[in-house]
């Protein structure tokens, strides 16, 4: 098979900056596709949090030009770090105006006001880098709106460009929500020419959108799961942007994110109080224990513990929680939760454990020992989310043996089968209506099933730990695409 040539741009990455899913994705799959053979690259921002000490960044000698339209030509220093754990290059572009500030996208909650010129900078920027490092891409890899114009700009700039002739893109959507919507002036700053702000180019409501150009533009499209490919092309999850995926549903493809099992293994996990498989549980019930016990619950066996690691923001249906909380500890349950984001979410939840001190616990941030305890500590594993175009929790929760209950959609509904009481299969228990009553009721019944049906309870765990995502079969996947995106590109079919 022939080796490609890969650089993946994207706004952030583990362990150097992350503020959701795409960190991990671009973090890990790069190693998994080195170890298939490819040469894989990734350039990002060097943002301030980023320290160039701790992960051994060398300055590469020179400037990197970036074009950046009616602004004129910008300048940054690139340098030059590995993927921890790999040869994987990563290159970080060092703009001080603008990345040298605390947070990737926003502060206090209110996004940057040149977000815009931020992310047109890195994705011209990732065209310019090439040149700088010799390196001639088969293919650029990139990953929603804040390098969706790398292959607008391979498509229209870099058309004739020698060290581009038959590279082909892929758009990677992890999340459809979040577009790059600005002002029609950008056009000026990504010098493409007007002709492109159409319908059927960048222009939405008379804004640039910087997602819709991306996704007409690339070569091929993929997101996070099969479920999700299918979703994007509804009004329901498609953000006004459903008829343009329609209309690229032949090049659209699914593929689940896996789960870094060195990390998230209940066997391995330094993190826990005990480990414990599929073979032996008794550290499971020692977990529970100290879960109980570090967040100031009542220790009991006797009891089901629910957890929630999540963002408290809507997508993650936390106002549906919110709704059912009241009803579901009317129930004889412990909850326990950990999770940052809208204010009303963290007065709300504190209420109630003030309310409720032996049946609910709340931590409010990110913690991620507590976070991998109460992997391990809990029963079941809530994710009522309105919508998840992938997920790792739910699949961290399988491992654990912490039965997943979720809204049937997108990556949930792909990687969790509901449980059937008839046949004595299945990994979780599912809901379909976003709505508090449907949550309670599946609660409900996960309850039911702790209490009433022992050896259903037994199957379920041991199916559940029985279950493996990984990204060896990811990276194959994404391989596949390259290849597939190539022929397109290069007039193969």
């Amino acid at each position: 098979m022939k080796k490609l040539k890969i650089l993946m741009a994207a706004s952030e990455c583990v362990p150097f900056a992350k503020e959701g899913g795409l960190a991990d994705v671009v973090g890990v799959l790069p190693k998994y596709l080195a170890r298939l053979g490819h040469d894989v690259r990734v350039v990002m921002p060097r943002y301030y949090r980023i320290d160039p000490v701790k992960y051994g960044l060398q300055r590469l000698p020179g400037v990197l030009v970036v074009p950046m339209g009616v602004i004129g030509n910008q300048y940054c220093a690139v340098h030059e770090g590995r993927l921890p754990g790999s040869e994987v290059p990563v290159y970080f572009l060092e703009h001080q105006g603008y990345y040298g500030r605390s947070g990737l996208y926003e502060e206090d909650n209110v996004g940057y006001m040149d977000n815009d010129n931020r992310f047109a900078f890195l994705s011209r920027a990732a065209m310019e880098l090439p040149k700088m490092i010799g390196f001639a891409p088969d293919l650029l890899h990139a990953h929603d709106w804040h390098t969706a114009a790398v292959p607008v700009f391979l498509n229209t700039l870099y058309r004739d460009d020698p060290l581009m002739a038959g590279t082909a893109s892929l758009l990677t959507v992890h999340n459809m929500q979040h577009q790059g919507n600005f002002y029609e002036g950008l056009m000026d700053v990504l010098g493409i020419g007007w002709e492109h702000f159409t319908f059927l180019g960048l222009e939405m409501n008379g804004e640039t959108n910087l997602l819709k150009g991306g996704i007409y533009h690339a070569t091929i499209l993929n997101t996070v799961s099969e479920g999700y490919a299918r979703e994007m092309q509804t009004p329901e999850y498609g953000w006004g942007l459903d008829g343009v995926v329609r209309e690229r549903a032949a090049d659209l493809y699914g593929i689940l994110n896996g789960v870094d099992y060195s990390e998230w293994s209940p066997e391995t996990d330094p993190l826990i109080p005990a480990g414990y498989s599929a073979a032996d549980l008794a550290g499971k019930k020692f977990c529970k224990e100290e879960l109980q016990r570090q967040l100031g619950l009542p220790v009991r066996d006797d009891v089901p513990v629910f957890g929630l690691v999540s963002r408290l923001v809507k997508q993650k249906g936390i106002d549906l929680l919110a709704e059912a909380i009241p009803r579901i500890l009317a129930l004889d349950v412990q909850v326990v939760m950990l999770g940052a984001g809208e204010p009303w979410a963290h007065f709300y939840f504190g209420d109630i454990m003030r309310a409720y001190p032996d049946r609910f616990s709340c931590r409010i941030g990110y913690d991620n020992q507590l976070a991998h305890r109460i992997e391990a500590g809990a029963d079941f594993f809530l994710m009522p989310s309105r919508f998840e175009p992938c997920g790792l929790n739910q699949m961290y929760s399988l491992r654990y043996g912490t039965l997943p209950i979720v809204r049937a959609t997108g990556g949930l509904d792909d990687s969790v089968e509901n449980f059937s009481e008839t046949a004595l299969t299945g990994t979780g228990f599912k809901f379909w209506a976003a709505d508090a009553g449907a949550l309670f009721d599946t609660v409900g019944w996960a309850v039911h099933t702790w209490y009433h049906r022992r050896d259903a309870m037994d199957l379920l765990i041991r199916n559940a730990m029985a279950q493996r995502f990984t990204w060896e079969d990811a990276a194959a996947k994404y391989e596949e695409l390259y290849l597939r995106a190539l022929r397109k590109r290069r007039g193969g079919g």
